[in-house]
C-alpha cells in the first residue's frame, strides 16, 4: 500500500532538489528517504527517479506520481486543519419549510443554529408539504418542518408544535349571528389550500368527515394569497389564529364562532428514518425549543400624508 511517508519522501525530494534535503526537512535520514522512494518504485515497478544524472530528476512516471503526491498532501493537511481546528464538521443543511414556518419562527431557528452551529450553513427550501415530502425521500432536503401528514414508515417524526386554525372573514361579511353552524357556509365563497398543502389535506378529510360539501370554493395552495383574498372579501377561510392576531385587532379580518371548531393542526420535523446524523437531531432540537405560530404580521399604524 501506498503510505503518506513514501508520498512526502517524492514530494520533497522534488520541491528540494535532493534527497539529503528532504531527509532534513522530514527529521530522518538520507537512506530512510532512499527506502520510501524505493518502496514506491518496486510498488508501481517503474523507476521514479534518473539516477543517470548527478542531481535527482523526475522520469515521466516520476512527473505523473510527484502530481498525484501534492495534491493527496494537500488533501490531507487541509483536513487535518479542519478536524483540529473544530469538532464539527464546516456543512450545508437543506431545510424544507412550509409558508408558515417561513412567515413565522424561521428567522429564530436560523438565529439559534448559527449560534450553536456557527460552521453549518442553512438552505431552506419553502415549498408546500406533500413537495417536501417527494423532497426528503429524493434526497433533496435533510429535514422538513410539516402538518402530521407523512405517514411512511420511511420518515422518522419529532413533534414540534401546534397550529390553532380558525374560521375568519372580511369584517361584516356575515350578520350579527355569534355562534353559527358549519354547514350555515355551505353556500358562501371556501378560501381553501388544496392537496398539496398539508394543512389542506387535514382539513379536506375533516371536512368531508362532518359532510360539509361547499357548494362554491377557490383553491390556492398559498397561504399569504387566502389571507389577502379573505382580506378583500372574496370569501370565508381558515387561517392560522395566532399568526394573524394582528389583522384581527387591526380589523382586518373577523374571526367567525362555528361549531364544530376547527381540528387543530400539529407540525412535526421530519427526517428519513435511515439518516443516522447527529447534526439533524440537533437542529430538531432547537426547532422544538423555538417553535412559534404566533410571530408574524406585526402591524404598525400608517402614516399619516403631510399636509
Amino acid at each position: 500500500m501506498m503510505t503518506f511517508k513514501q508520498l512526502e519522501a517524492i514530494y520533497w525530494v522534488t520541491q528540494l532538489g535532493g534527497f539529503s534535503q528532504a531527509a532534513a526537512k522530514l527529521h530522518t535520514t538520507q537512506s530512510a528517504i532512499s527506502k520510501r522512494v524505493q518502496e514506491l518504485e518496486a510498488l508501481f515497478a517503474t523507476p521514479l527517479f534518473d539516477r543517470t544524472q548527478r542531481t535527482s530528476r523526475l522520469t515521466e512516471k516520476g512527473e505523473e506520481m510527484y502530481v498525484v503526491a501534492r495534491r493527496l498532501l494537500e488533501q490531507r493537511d487541509a483536513a487535518m486543519h479542519q478536524f483540529a481546528s473544530s469538532q464539527e464538521v464546516v456543512r450545508r443543511l437543506r431545510i424544507g419549510v412550509t409558508e408558515l414556518t417561513a412567515m413565522t419562527w424561521l428567522p429564530r431557528l436560523v438565529e439559534l443554529v448559527r449560534e450553536h452551529h456557527p460552521k453549518v450553513v442553512l438552505e431552506p427550501d419553502v415549498d408546500l408539504s406533500m413537495m417536501l415530502r417527494d423532497k426528503l425521500l429524493a434526497n433533496e432536503v435533510d429535514v422538513a418542518f410539516v402538518p402530521d401528514t407523512c405517514k411512511d414508515e420511511r420518515f422518522t417524526l419529532k413533534r414540534l408544535g401546534v397550529v390553532e386554525n380558525a374560521w375568519m372573514c372580511k369584517p361584516g361579511t356575515f350578520d350579527g349571528i355569534k355562534v353559527r353552524r358549519l354547514h350555515d357556509l355551505s353556500s358562501h365563497t371556501f378560501l381553501t389550500q388544496g392537496d398539496k398543502s398539508g394543512t389542506g389535506v387535514l382539513y379536506n378529510q375533516w371536512l368531508g368527515s362532518v359532510n360539509m360539501q361547499p357548494t362554491n370554493t377557490i383553491v390556492c395552495n398559498s397561504l399569504l394569497a387566502i389571507i389577502g383574498m379573505t382580506v378583500s372579501g372574496l370569501g370565508f377561510s381558515y387561517l392560522p389564529r395566532q399568526c394573524v392576531e394582528p389583522l384581527l385587532h387591526a380589523n382586518y379580518l373577523e374571526l367567525l364562532k362555528v361549531t364544530p371548531a376547527l381540528p387543530k393542526t400539529h407540525y412535526v420535523a421530519a427526517y428519513k428514518s435511515d439518516q443516522r446524523s447527529t447534526l439533524i437531531s440537533s437542529i430538531v432540537r432547537l426547532a422544538q425549543e423555538c417553535c412559534d405560530f404566533s410571530r408574524a404580521f406585526q402591524i404598525s399604524e400608517p402614516r399619516r400624508a403631510n399636509r
